[in-house]
């Protein structure tokens, strides 16, 4: 089968290449999927991903976990699926992605596809899906009437947290860039703050009880600023940019899990109009490079995409 691999640690981006891989085959308790969209994260070649499962090291890598597609076969054990359905669903980071014609997944990490959606959007939600909701309500906690502020709040995780949080019953502060506003808008977005516009954290100072933050550096750094004492500060990058300056705060960080609940009731949400997963732009798997670079280079809200 054709798939997007790197065979170099140190190589990142430039060391993406298309190529004829072994045909992928499903295991005990695991699903073989005819990959028809991928959803990819630009700097997903920069995680701690060079370990398998079993604890040794890999020789070669496809990326792109995030996937939506038909059961193309089932291995031993599993129950659930049967060939033909419609899934979606994130596989473990530490087995291939789906940036590949076909794709194993064990079986607990896949759910029924939305209804309402075609295959590219659906493959934008599982990593934004399942992040965004452990943020706002396994860790953050969020309940009606609460305020909560979302950095990033036009990117992949950052547009799906603000529409959980709006169906929620919270009040949204969004921040991100000026070209996002009329985007976060839509998605539920109360008050926005374009931070390369002249708007600065401060201007909402205090105001929140929870903080989740996509986007790291001094956005996170700068953050404390914005909550009640006992508020929670919540981040998906890097611990060592959390404030200092506040003991009265919660701050939490955390790698999101598949988790096939979650997943299904991420579908339920979506099916009641209640969430819309944001497309950033679809390549053909050939051209994973120029989507990788060009997710990475900035400025294209939502979820990019790899078609086989």
């Amino acid at each position: 089968m054709k798939a997007i691999r790197t065979h170099d640690s140190s190589a990142g981006i430039a060391g993406l290449v298309y190529e004829d891989v072994p045909d992928a085959k499903a295991g005990l308790c695991e699903v073989l999927i005819k990959v028809v969209a991928c959803g990819i994260t630009h700097n997903e070649l920069d995680w701690p991903i060079w370990t398998c499962r079993a604890g040794h090291r890999r020789e070669a890598i496809i990326p792109g976990n995030e996937v939506s597609g038909v059961v193309a076969a089932v291995g031993f054990g599993t129950a659930g699926f049967a060939i033909g359905d419609e899934v979606y669903g994130l596989n473990d980071q530490l087995r291939d992605g789906a940036a590949a014609e076909f794709v194993a997944i064990e079986a607990r990490n896949l759910a029924r596809k939305p209804v309402s959606l075609d295959h590219i959007h659906a493959a934008a939600v599982p990593r934004a899906g399942l992040t965004a909701w452990k943020a706002l309500f396994d860790h953050g906690k969020l309940e009606k009437g609460q305020t909560v502020v979302i950095h990033g709040a036009g990117g992949a995780v950052g547009s799906v947290a603000a529409q959980l949080a709006h169906w929620a019953g919270a009040e949204v502060i969004g921040t991100g860039r000026e070209h996002s506003r009329e985007l976060a808008a839509g998605l539920g977005v109360d008050r926005y703050l374009a931070l390369d516009n002249g708007e600065k954290l401060e201007d909402v100072a205090g105001q929140a009880d929870l903080v989740v933050d996509t986007v790291g550096g001094e956005v996170l750094t700068g953050s404390s600023v914005l909550l009640r004492p006992g508020g929670i500060l919540i981040t998906i990058k890097a611990a060592s940019e959390f404030p200092t300056d506040r003991d009265d705060i919660a701050k939490i960080v955390f790698v999101q899990l598949p988790n096939r609940d979650q997943l299904a009731e991420l579908a339920r949400l979506i099916d009641e109009g209640v969430l819309k997963p944001q497309v950033g732009a679809v390549y053909p798997l050939a051209e994973a490079t120029a989507a990788f670079t060009t997710k990475a280079a900035g400025g294209v809200p939502g979820r990019m995409i790899l078609q086989p």
